[in-house]
């Protein structure tokens, strides 16, 4: 093989189309865009329009609000948490918190911290440190003689930081 041998694979590189260059291109007089009209031109976004036409997205009506001072917090089940400790995922010698519960594959997102719910039943003594709590699940943990410590939530603490 020789310096001047070398080239790349047949279909390798291959030329871009040079649209409006006359009839004979194939790509020629009108580009490739059909006829005339707004979407012939360039700079063109019709996205949800019907022609003069209410779209849709408008004529629906409104539902819901929205919170912006809403908490988002990853929910666990204590019955689940029983479950976990079972199967050795999670250690229930130790402090359970956000970190321990995401580091286990319980806790999903929760931006602001983890929230204790009561479905489910909790046999071993454990600890928890939580950003909330309900009343069942306290109740539970306490009863399998373990303790729930509620902190504030992560985005109450970063506003604290600064």
């Amino acid at each position: 093989m020789k310096l001047n041998d070398i080239r790349d694979n047949s279909g390798a590189r291959k030329n871009r189309i040079r649209v409006g260059r006359g009839i004979g291109s194939g790509k020629g007089k009108t580009g490739g865009r059909g006829q005339k009209g707004q979407k012939s031109r360039s700079g063109v976004a019709i996205k949800g329009f019907e022609g003069g036409q209410m779209p849709l997205h408008m004529r629906l009506p409104k539902r819901g609000f929205n919170n912006p001072f809403g908490k988002d917090y990853a929910e666990v089940n204590i019955g689940m948490v029983q479950k976990f400790i079972d199967a050795k995922k999670l250690d229930g010698k130790k402090v359970v918190d956000h970190e321990a519960l995401q580091a286990a594959g319980l806790a999903r997102g929760g931006k602001d911290g983890v929230r204790l719910l009561g479905k489910g039943e909790l046999k071993a003594k454990v600890s928890f440190k939580v950003a909330g709590a309900s009343k069942g699940a306290i109740k539970a943990v306490e009863k399998a003689g373990g303790k729930v410590e509620v902190i504030a939530p992560k985005q109450a603490e970063k506003a604290d930081a600064e």
